[in-house]
């Protein structure tokens, strides 16, 4: 069965745009052009494309679709095992969601009691569950397995008021770095400061604290590009900025 780029579009749900755009970055070159100049897609193309769209439902941007794609070792059956895994974590994670969602509502109509405590379990789930799809090999690699449910344990068992100060943390870290890298110097009192927030930050994750563990982690941050791409998607160099920090923060304090 072959398939014209609108024909393609249609079938999929996708805008004859984006295959365009597609064949034009090498995502999705089609089969072959006809006569007439028009692209045209086999079955090779159709699978292809059924795959970048598993991708893109989790978020992968288009160059590192391609990269998975492209490279040598690519398998596509063990490529979709790993997409239909992905989707069951973020089904669960949605579940309990609305369960948390549902509970409160009823509480809302008188039809149920709810903690506070359970009022924050979907979003703590979440938490972790977001950890381990984003980074759970390589820090599980890292640090054990035992230390790692260890830290887990620690998230679901935050009060209220914990969760609310983690947030509030976090976000005081993210100005302060900002801050921070505009004065270019890493061992300065904002950028001391931030390396400060990050280890009280991490004390509500951890079981212990170590400077040797803090250095290691940031250090992590800017040798694994998800980190990197994680602390620099606002301002480039924010990853190494914070690895240099902490170096010099955790030095002090061993």
């Amino acid at each position: 069965m072959e398939y014209t780029v609108q024909k393609l579009g249609r079938m999929a749900g996708v805008s004859t745009r984006t295959l365009r755009y597609y064949d034009e970055i090498g995502l999705l070159k089609p089969a072959r052009i006809n006569a007439s100049g028009y692209r045209i897609y086999g079955q090779r193309e159709v699978d292809r494309l059924q795959q970048i769209l598993f991708y893109r439902e989790l978020d992968v941007g288009l160059e590192e679709i391609k990269a998975i794609m492209d490279s040598p070792g690519y398998d596509a059956a063990l490529a979709l095992a790993q997409h239909r895994e992905s989707l069951l974590d973020r089904r669960r994670r949605l579940d309990a969601l609305i369960d948390n969602l549902d509970r409160t509502l009823a509480q809302g109509e008188g039809k149920g009691t709810m903690s506070n405590e359970q009022k924050f379990a979907g979003f703590k789930q979440k938490l972790i569950d977001d950890n381990e799809e984003k980074y759970g090999e390589e820090i599980r690699r890292k640090y054990g397995h035992e230390r790692v449910e260890k830290s887990n344990a620690k998230v679901k068992s935050m009060t209220q008021q914990q969760y609310e100060e983690v947030e509030r943390l976090g976000a005081e870290l993210h100005e302060t770095l900002g801050k921070a890298m505009e004065t270019g110097n890493p061992a300065g009192e904002l950028g001391q400061t931030a390396a400060d927030l990050h280890r009280q930050w991490l004390s509500f994750y951890w079981d212990s604290y170590s400077p040797e563990a803090h250095a290691g982690l940031a250090q992590m941050y800017v040798e694994d590009e998800r980190f990197t791409a994680h602390y620099d998607k606002d301002r480039p160099g924010t990853a190494e900025f914070l690895r240099d920090a902490v170096l010099i923060y955790t030095r002090q304090q061993a």
